[in-house]
């Protein structure tokens, strides 16, 4: 189930988060983020109501519960980040950024929470990590855009799995952490927060749907699958995005770029490999055979 989730949070960021936030142009970024968040609220609270027997409740509260505020933080500025490249017309900076990101799972996995990796495993993210730096090589510049999504998307996928709380009440308590600074900005931004305009108030409520149900399920999915495995499924929303891009805004990728993607489509293919390799090889063993101790290596 942490496969179907992760598929559902990654096609959703490749193609129909930036399409409707695409026709939401005409507002500025910072406007619809506060908007984005005060939509989202409201969808998380009609979420957990009816969902309410069978969401977990965190109580009674642990300290690592505080670490909720952390990632509301990250995943603010994450979104900000994200909302400024595809309003200005910059999807392959975020495409590389996504990229990017799961590299920076996959180290933070490994350093942070102990993961291991079998050896093709290092072989398919050594692939992956060689592709974006030749493409930053070559290209001659460091993709701070690009980077600053990376790495705030890693630490806040890395925090959520530590948080270890139910994906939809800890959506909603991020999204009450973030309410009070959005309210602000709604509040004093010339920008209506309740357009006049049907179709442009339609788009700015479906903002509520479009963040919280992709967000709510990468939480799911982080829960019940290895770091690793949801870092490097992460290059399918890039993946989109970069057709997206190409195909439907007739941006242009670059020379230095194309030995990137099929060094980073070689590394999947590698690490799809192994996973399934992996899952045979546990599927044949006898029921009454033991197992050797590695349950990380071989976790999903």
């Amino acid at each position: 189930m942490g496969l179907v989730y992760a598929l559902g949070a990654y096609l959703s960021w490749g193609l129909v988060v930036p399409v409707h936030f695409r026709l939401l142009s005409g507002f500025s970024p910072s406007h619809i983020l506060s908007v984005r968040i005060l939509w989202s609220c409201l969808f998380a609270i009609l979420l957990v109501l009816l969902w309410r027997n069978r969401v977990r409740t965190p109580f009674p509260l642990r300290p690592r519960h505080a670490l909720l505020f952390a990632s509301a933080g990250l995943i603010g500025v994450n979104w900000l980040l994200y909302l400024q490249a595809v309003n200005s017309g910059h999807l392959l900076d975020a495409s590389l950024g996504y990229y990017i990101n799961p590299l920076v799972s996959v180290a933070l996995g490994a350093l942070v929470l102990r993961e291991r990796l079998r050896p093709l495993q290092l072989v398919a993210v050594g692939v992956a990590a060689a592709g974006v730096g030749i493409a930053v090589v070559l290209a001659g510049t460091l993709p701070l855009v690009a980077l600053e999504l990376a790495i705030s998307f890693a630490l806040y996928g890395l925090v959520r799995k530590v948080v270890g709380v139910d994906p939809a009440v800890g959506f909603l308590a991020e999204t009450l952490i973030l309410t009070p600074a959005a309210l602000a900005w709604a509040l004093s931004s010339p920008e209506p927060a309740l357009p006049s305009d049907p179709r442009d108030f339609a788009l700015l409520a479906l903002t509520g749907v479009t963040t919280a149900l992709p967000l709510i399920w990468f939480a799911a999915a982080a829960e019940r699958l290895r770091l690793a495995t949801l870092g490097l499924m992460q290059y399918i929303a890039p993946t989109c995005l970069l057709a997206l891009s190409v195909l439907a805004y007739d941006e242009h990728v670059a020379p230095h770029a194309i030995p990137m993607f099929g060094l980073i489509w070689l590394a999947l293919a590698l690490y799809a490999f192994d996973l399934l390799r992996a899952g045979r090889a546990a599927r044949e063993r006898a029921p009454g055979e033991t197992a050797a101790p590695t349950p990380r290596a071989m976790r999903v």
